[in-house]
């Protein structure tokens, strides 16, 4: 009887034990005649995946304390829209260099957003908060050409 409670216990351990090999890894065994799979992803991928709690990651704060970043709708100010060429790309990042210099503490984003160069600023959730950082740019008198935009931006928790 107790040979046998023994066996189940050994068993029941041994199948834990093989359930904790990672998906990813049993994608990346070299098997005979068949070709290898890379997997190449964030170890928060890799977390879900193999259903472990994913690892705080994201951009870090003054404290050194990690900050993670979600997606809502909000917006930003856009100071800059111009052309799809070089000259247009280059003016877009100069004028992000200028929003830098003048507040080093917002965010500022140049991309290609067909068919134009764009440089929007800040994540702000509402309207007023965008509204008053917009006062903040015009009174530098370089970005009297800026305006408010609806759009998806990037908030910690």
């Amino acid at each position: 009887m107790r040979r046998r409670i023994f066996l189940w216990l050994f068993v029941f351990a041994a199948a834990n034990v093989c359930a904790q090999e990672k998906f990813t890894d049993k994608l990346a065994e070299a098997k005979s005649g068949e070709g290898v799979v890379r997997v190449f992803q964030d170890a928060e991928i890799s977390a879900l995946v193999n259903g472990n709690k994913p690892a705080q990651s994201g951009k870090t704060g003054s404290a050194g304390s990690s900050v993670r970043m979600m997606k809502a709708n909000g917006y930003r100010i856009q100071v800059y829209a111009g052309g799809n060429s070089r000259a247009s790309k280059v003016e877009a990042q100069n004028i992000a260099a200028k929003v830098k210099n003048a507040f080093p503490d917002w965010t500022v984003y140049t991309h290609f957003q067909s068919p134009r160069w764009i440089c929007r600023v800040g994540d702000f959730l509402t309207y007023e908060e965008a509204q008053s950082a917009l006062s903040d740019l015009r009174e530098t008198n370089e970005f009297n050409e800026a305006l408010i935009v609806k759009t998806v931006i990037q908030v910690p928790y």
